[in-house]
């Protein structure tokens, strides 16, 4: 019964709150269900309830449901498009920072964070510009800092690399080791990975770009708005902010940005 179901999804998510801190209370719930649902036929479970007693008592099943629920992996320059804005935002808003941090909240895992990386390496800024990249539970954040990439894929991204406006060989910013190829460890050092929250954890730096593509989509609308003030206090005075969608007007603090690109989320803050 849907009822019954609802009461189950919510016995569920307080108990993973309760359990392991990790709250998804407030998330989209028709997309909640759906990863629920998938999840629950992988390991052929016919109800929410089940789901909650492997969860609550098996630790393999509580990291899937944490992997399962949170932000599904991105691939290296996977969205050309997106990427061709990033270049420009890049040139255009962070070059006048003398030390200018970025932060790549709720990171779709290390190949992001890379791209970013090769980016800020083609403006000639990585040098100076630091890159804090960051997940919301512990497995994520050691595969993240042990990512590598089968080289079998590398053809594939240097088409994506090409298509969003690269005019390198994609293969020069790697080293590599056997069958797999890992960014070059001077751009891995501008990279600093944590474990962050956005749905309990309070500002902790002053950035002058935020990044956050994929996540907000998950959110119910009180926990969007709650990250967007989150965002808002943590962005510098002209800083910009990337996100999912535009802004609209009942957006929390919607007019103290202006739009950066034209029909773009993309945003400078202005007050």
């Amino acid at each position: 019964m849907p009822a019954t179901e609802e009461l189950e999804v919510d016995l569920l998510l307080e108990g993973v709150f309760q359990r392991y801190g990790f709250d998804f209370r407030a998330y989209d719930r028709p997309g909640l269900k759906r990863r629920l649902l998938a999840l629950m036929e992988e390991r052929d479970l016919a109800t929410v309830s089940l789901l909650q007693d492997r969860v609550l008592h098996d630790g393999a099943a509580a990291a899937a449901l944490l992997r399962a629920l949170s932000v599904q992996p991105a691939h290296l320059f996977d969205d050309p498009e997106q990427v061709r804005q990033t270049r420009e935002v890049l040139g255009a808003c962070l070059r006048a920072s003398a030390l200018p941090k970025v932060w790549l909240a709720e990171c779709a895992h290390a190949e992001e964070a890379w791209s970013l990386a090769i980016l800020l390496a083609e403006q000639q800024m990585d040098h100076r510009t630091e890159i804090f990249a960051t997940v919301a539970n512990e497995e994520l954040l050691a595969e993240a800092r042990e990512a590598s990439i089968p080289m079998e894929r590398m053809e594939q991204y240097q088409e994506n690399y090409l298509k969003s406006g690269g005019t390198a060989n994609l293969a020069d910013y790697f080293e590599v080791r056997g069958k797999r190829a890992v960014l070059l460890p001077a751009l891995r050092s501008r990279i600093t990975w944590a474990q962050y929250n956005l749905v309990t954890d309070a500002s902790f730096n002053e950035f002058q770009l935020i990044l956050c593509r994929r996540a907000l989509a998950d959110f119910g609308p009180v926990l969007r708005q709650r990250t967007l003030r989150l965002f808002h206090d943590s962005l510098a005075l002209f800083g910009v902010l990337g996100i999912d969608r535009e802004l609209a007007p009942g957006d929390t603090l919607a007019s103290s940005y202006r739009p950066v690109l034209a029909h773009q989320p993309w945003y400078k803050r202005v007050a």
